[in-house]
């Protein structure tokens, strides 16, 4: 059985304060977009020792086989539902740290597919669950549709946001953003106008003058090119334009459809109807 994995950007990101626990609170929209990795699960019948053989291809996943988010739902999920032996195959196309949250995608993905292949009636209540455990944004993919995030990036509120009509762009300059340094580098406050109930409200040609991600402040000065492809968009037509998460991928909102590839021939660009 086969899923594909997609991403998502952050429309306005408010950092709006730190907790006690060191993390802090945000205010956000998650938006999916098309961009897709592929995932494949098989039952594994052979003896095998090992309860799931995990395999890879197209951009390298860094670090272990066991640090894998798939090998932690299928264990979290076969301590309370039987689960054959497997073999998971991930072909990995959606940029790794790149703001568009590949990784929790790819883990709420994959125990949607448990579910569904091996018919283990979990519900969805459930499946959040399990996600939640995974990542801040992991549960945002079980249901998949736009959302009011707050908290850690962990509390959703559905809302009625639809681009469907728009083209987005996606740029990624290979720019690798430690998360940690990015939100060292804020200043958490609260924002004097409401996201979700003003700003998300407003044409998008507007955006551009009200809704900011924060972690823009702190990252654009150590990283110019990330601020001229942000410029460069604009320039070409740009609706709309932003980092996406703590970056580095930055993303245009495009009334008519774009053509970027050769604007842009050292990044990756990924292009779509949204």
């Amino acid at each position: 059985m086969v899923r594909f994995p997609n991403a998502k950007i952050n429309i306005g990101l408010n950092i709006v304060e730190k907790r006690t626990d060191g993390f802090h609170n945000i205010e956000s929209c998650f938006y999916p977009v098309g961009l897709c990795d592929a995932l494949e699960v098989v039952e594994n019948k052979a003896d095998s020792a090992e309860r799931i053989i995990f395999s890879s291809s197209g951009i390298e996943i860094p670090g272990n086989v066991n640090d894998n988010l798939c090998w932690y739902a299928y264990h979290l999920i076969a301590a309370d539902y039987s689960l054959p032996n497997i073999k998971v195959h991930l072909h990995k196309h959606i940029p790794i740290g790149a703001g568009l949250g590949g990784g929790s995608s790819d883990a709420a993905f994959f125990i949607r597919l448990l579910n569904d292949k091996f018919e283990l009636g979990i519900s969805w209540g459930e499946m959040h669950h399990y996600a939640r455990q995974l990542g801040s944004d992991c549960s945002f993919f079980i249901n998949n549709k736009p959302v009011f995030a707050e908290g850690t990036g962990n509390q959703y509120e559905s809302i009625k946001l639809d681009l469907s009509m728009y083209y987005i762009a996606l740029i990624y300059p290979n720019i690798h953003i430690n998360t940690a340094k990015a939100y060292s580098g804020v200043n958490p406050k609260k924002s004097m106008r409401s996201l979700e109930n003003d700003l998300l409200n407003s044409p998008v040609d507007e955006w551009k003058f009200f809704i900011h991600n924060d972690f823009e402040d702190s990252v654009f000065p150590k990283f110019p090119q990330l601020k001229n492809i942000k410029s460069a968009l604009y320039n070409e037509g740009a609706l709309y334009a932003a980092m996406s998460g703590s970056g580095s991928t930055i993303f245009g909102i495009f009334k008519n459809k774009s053509n970027l590839k050769s604007k842009f021939q050292n990044a990756f660009v990924f292009e779509s109807k949204l």
